[in-house]
């Protein structure tokens, strides 16, 4: 695996697809998602229930498969950020940034110094055991550790240009479905209130050279998505995609056996 492959992928606006796992954290996910073309997994810990021993073998799985991995803590905690980048975490989303004070936290928490003020520890997960000096380790995991900043409420949009702004910022994330209910309008993606907070998102990554990227629910949406702007397409995730599939299949061979 790239060093920093997420960061590299920020860097450029061509299409990067992955998708969502909140369910199936097994040894071979990392490969089976590798092998269907995905470019990165989104591995959610905020909805899934997924705890920090699941986390850490997970990673090692992904790893395994050269598969780069973004992962949602549960909340903006130091203790789940800086953890996570213990463990080996190349990408960090953390829930319900609304304030550049709330991005800058992020930030201080998952960079070593001089960027951020995370705790120390060294030959462990996060740098693969290896040994090496610490000015050498401190640069390596600040240039490697992306920050997708997950913009899904009012005030998150009232202040993204300022969020945007920040050098450590990656990334957009638009939680749309948090977002509709934060804006007052929930699942109402066509509402007008909607659609300027997503304009003013677009409008600020492009203004700061910043990814975006969000979950799409279907291939149609991923195209359409990608053409507003949106390099970072999260298809789906594993308990619908699984779900879907065998739904379809078992239908049709049913209406087949009459």
């Amino acid at each position: 695996m790239a060093a920093n492959a997420l960061r590299d992928m920020a860097t450029h606006r061509r299409v990067k697809l992955g998708t969502l796992v909140a369910e199936f954290a097994t040894p071979g996910i990392g490969h089976i998602l590798k092998s269907a073309g995905c470019d990165f997994v989104f591995f959610d810990m905020e909805h899934s229930g997924f705890g920090m021993e699941t986390l850490k073998s997970a990673m090692r799985y992904f790893e395994a498969a050269d598969l780069p991995m973004m992962v949602r803590v549960p909340s903006q905690d130091y203790h789940f950020l800086a953890r996570a980048m213990d463990m080996g975490a190349e990408g960090l989303i953390a829930p319900m940034v609304s304030t550049v004070e709330q991005a800058q936290h992020i930030i201080n928490s998952m960079k070593y110094h001089p960027a951020g003020t995370r705790g120390v520890a060294l030959q462990i997960a996060h740098d693969r055991y290896r040994p090496g000096s610490v000015a050498d380790k401190f640069d390596a995991a600040n240039k490697r550790s992306a920050f997708i900043c997950l913009i899904e409420t009012a005030d998150g949009v009232k202040n993204v240009d300022g969020i945007a702004a920040l050098e450590g910022v990656d990334c957009l994330w638009v939680g749309h479905f948090d977002l509709s209910v934060s804006l007052g309008i929930p699942g109402d993606f066509a509402h007008p209130t909607f659609t300027a907070a997503m304009d003013k998102i677009i409008a600020a990554a492009k203004k700061h050279g910043k990814s975006l990227g969000r979950l799409v629910p279907n291939v149609q949406q991923g195209q359409e998505w990608y053409g507003q702007g949106f390099d970072f397409i999260c298809y789906s995730g594993d308990v619908w995609v699984f779900h879907d599939a065998m739904a379809d299949a078992v239908s049709k061979i049913r209406s087949g056996c009459k």
